[in-house]
């Protein structure tokens, strides 16, 4: 799981980086709330973690504005606030989770498991892109016209549209759709080869760009 974390705190940025490196996951670290979005718009996170009180850019406007770019990626707030206040505008803004300071690594490494498990059932049900529309849980895709997709095809057409514009290494794909199976990594281009066919073949006016064995991205055709 690749994790951004946004913490102003160098000493406990590091802590929480060490910890949750250590238990396996990718963690990139900002030090201050445009960092961090700069950071959200350029890769793609499977959780994000914000602390509230920052510089440049506090967190809630940081979320806000991630948020409003279309970014879906799962939120956890930080505060040393206890107010009421400040966890509903939290969730208002956009997060999905708050840890309130001080607070156990425990506790977050804990949740961090239970978003793992969670991975599996898919959460957004209908995408849309273009001109092109994604129901998830029938795995069809539609434009000017339709066309039924494979569990896996559904799977790594939504990773990348709910990452649209963000260069993806074909490592991170095949480590996101892929995982615990015995696949090797040429399968994301085969993969790759069969969703561009299905998307001209509809007539739909995104486009997946990209070479094999590099990055790909999805974006809508100028």
């Amino acid at each position: 799981m690749k994790i951004l974390l946004a913490e102003d705190e160098k000493q406990l940025n590091h802590v929480l980086s060490v910890a949750m490196t250590s238990q396996g996951y990718q963690v990139d670290s900002a030090f201050n709330g445009q960092e961090a979005v700069d950071l959200a718009s350029k890769n793609a996170y499977d959780l994000m973690i914000f602390d509230i009180m920052m510089p440049v850019k506090d967190g809630l406007t940081a979320v806000k504005e991630i948020r409003a770019k279309g970014d879906k990626t799962y939120i956890i707030m930080l505060t040393a606030k206890s107010e009421i206040d400040d966890k509903v505008k939290g969730l208002d803004d956009g997060a999905d989770d708050y840890l309130t300071k001080p607070f156990s690594l425990k506790e977050l490494l804990a949740r961090l498991r239970s978003k793992e498990r969670r991975e599996d059932k898919f959460e957004v049900k209908n995408l849309k892109l273009g001109n092109v529309f994604l129901d998830v849980d029938t795995q069809e895709l539609s434009s000017i016209n339709s066309v039924r997709l494979s569990s896996k095809e559904t799977e790594l057409l939504a990773y990348l549209i709910l990452n649209q514009d963000k260069e993806l290494s074909t490592l991170e794909i095949f480590s996101h759709v892929w995982k615990n199976t015995d696949e090797t990594v040429d399968v994301v281009w085969i993969y790759i080869s069969y969703l561009r066919e299905k998307l001209a073949a509809i007539g739909s006016n995104v486009e997946i760009f990209g070479d094999k064995g590099a990055s790909f991205t999805v974006k809508i055709k100028e």
